[in-house]
């Protein structure tokens, strides 16, 4: 075993004497050595309860005849961090999860790993960390939040963030506002549409990294508690076998995973963490292959933000079992890929329906052929930008009009809610990528103002920064080179003409080729002072094209 190398044999002798101070039995020393790396926190929602998830974790490894071990991770929530200095963490602290899980797994090693996240950059920071380490492991999450309720209709946090436009416009009232706060988030869980955190927790499930239904049943139902007990069983069956992250994360379970993130329309962040994830499994996976999946995939989910529907519906209708074998009608699905489950995707998903046909639409009645994302390319984003097709208005798909350029998110904003943004006009926020934030800030805040206040049909918003899974409308982000690095963005200036053809996948400044050099060589980076992590991770982030990894 892997962890023979800290307990057996006469110079071990010590080391077992400190696994005795911690109560255990010579037995228990003896048995394999599972890790379980939880980020469970009383700071996020979706992570109060992943105590209860560990506990039912380490009751499936000492079923299956195991000894667990848990430590933990620090995790950061976006909406809680959403529009001010801490959203500069968030992305950030992928890299510091990975690190640390790594940490810990080399420092001690274990014989296999749990991973317990919920939500954002957890989950595929802790993916990153198994694909890096490649010992035997399983992902179980917290689960969604179920949707809340006001005056009779389902709401979400979304919906809260996109009210305050309401309240400016005078739609809404404090009152209704604030009896909203109350209702949108019902309990634990991760947010309950198909934003970032179940966008990823839904992917490590196709990608094979999770038992099947992980990204789907509810945070509250017990389902979840038994998913987390068969977790537990599961990784004693994977250390047994010895079947590692590097037999699992094969680029045709990528193909998968960007496939089934088109089909149910996900965030526009899995096309920072897949390739993110893919780099430590030992491959690239470029956002060329996003628009070319993207062509041939139908979208069948319409979900939050873009549609009606949550997660628990989504559940109810199937899950992603369900949705997989729809897709696998159309040939979509590399059904020879493995899972945690130890069988391939045909095995996982043979048999499995839809049960409800507007939740998860039939392959020849897709709410649009194409898929959820599209990945533009032009002078404005030599290495390509990022937008959740399925969530722009059709009168927005192909746009034109002048640029209004800012420097940071809070000058937009401000202008946004006070109403100084004309219709017709390109909001430009730049400044905001890997390196010039630092950190690559969610522009949710401004883009749930442009739907608050009623022009979301009329006016687009372009950026370096990212957008949270649960933005809508013609928001397009990770342009790429960004403006920190003397990339095009840098040199838009105000009025200057932009053309947007999603399904053309253009994104164009309208000025000559040697105005726009001629203004490049005039660019001077801004000068910002930067001190601990930030400044570290801004000298070592590349841009959003490279899924906003580290240089080598």
């Amino acid at each position: 075993m892997r962890s023979d190398k800290m307990k057996k044999g006469l110079e071990r002798a010590p080391h077992r004497s400190l696994f005795k101070a911690l109560g255990l039995t010579d037995e228990e020393i003896e048995r394999p050595m599972i890790g379980i790396a939880n980020s469970a926190n009383e700071v996020i929602p979706g992570h109060l309860h992943l105590h209860q998830i560990s506990e039912a974790v380490k009751a499936g490894i000492r079923m299956a005849g195991g000894t667990p071990f848990e430590f933990f991770t620090i995790g950061i929530c976006d909406g809680i961090v959403m529009g001010h200095e801490g959203m500069k963490y968030s992305l950030s602290s992928r890299e510091l999860i990975a690190d640390s899980i790594e940490s810990m797994a080399m420092a001690y090693p274990f014989d296999g790993l749990v991973l317990i996240p919920n939500c954002d950059k957890i989950i595929p920071g802790m993916l990153m960390a198994a694909a890096r380490l490649n010992i035997p492991t399983i992902l179980i999450s917290g689960g969604p939040m179920l949707a809340g309720e006001f005056q009779g209709k389902e709401i979400d946090l979304i919906t809260v963030f996109e009210w305050i436009g309401k309240v400016k416009v005078g739609e809404m009232t404090l009152d209704e506002l604030k009896e909203a706060e109350g209702c949108a988030c019902p309990g634990v869980g991760s947010c309950a549409g198909m934003f970032t955190a179940n966008s990823m927790n839904c992917l490590s499930e196709v990608l094979g990294m999770s038992l099947p239904y992980n990204g789907t049943i509810p945070a509250v139902f017990a389902d979840r508690i038994r998913l987390a007990k068969e977790s537990g069983i599961q990784i004693m069956e994977l250390v047994k076998k010895d079947v590692l992250p590097s037999q699992i994360l094969t680029p045709k379970a990528f193909e998968n995973a960007v496939t089934v993130d088109m089909a149910f329309g996900g965030s526009t962040n899995t096309s920072l963490h897949l390739p993110a994830i893919a780099k430590e499994a030992g491959f690239k996976l470029s956002l060329n292959t996003f628009n070319q999946i993207s062509d041939k995939t139908p979208h069948l989910c319409n979900l939050s933000p873009g549609g009606p529907h949550h997660l628990q519906d989504l559940h109810r209708a199937g899950g992603i079992p369900a949705l997989m074998a729809e897709l696998s009608r159309g040939g979509l699905i590399r059904l020879e890929a493995l899972t945690v489950t130890g069988k391939k995707v045909r095995e996982n998903i043979k048999g499995k329906k839809i049960h409800n046909p507007e939740v998860v639409r039939p392959i020849g009645n897709p709410y649009h052929t194409t898929g959820g994302l599209a990945v533009l390319f032009g002078n404005l984003a030599p290495e390509g930008a990022v937008v959740k097709r399925s969530a722009v208005d059709d009168a927005m798909l192909k746009h034109r009009g002048p640029a209004r350029v800012f420097n940071s998110e809070e000058e937009a904003l401000k202008a946004i809610l006070n109403g100084k943004i004309k219709k017709g006009e390109v909001v430009i926020i730049r400044y905001e990528g890997p390196k010039g934030g630092p950190g690559m800030r969610e522009m949710l805040a401004p883009t749930s103002a442009i739907v608050g206040v009623g022009r979301d049909r009329d006016v687009a918003l372009l950026t370096d920064g990212r957008f949270s899974g649960g933005s809508r409308g013609a928001a397009i982000g990770h342009i790429s080179p960004e403006a920190a690095e003397g990339g095009p963005l840098a040199a838009v200036r105000n009025g200057d003409q932009i053309e947007i053809d999603i399904p053309g996948k253009k994104l164009n400044l309208l000025i000559s080729d040697e105005e726009l050099k001629k203004r490049l060589s005039q660019w001077k980076p801004p000068k910002k002072e930067l001190k601990g992590y930030l400044k570290r991770y801004a000298s070592l982030v590349q841009s959003a094209h490279t899924g906003a990894v580290f240089k080598e």
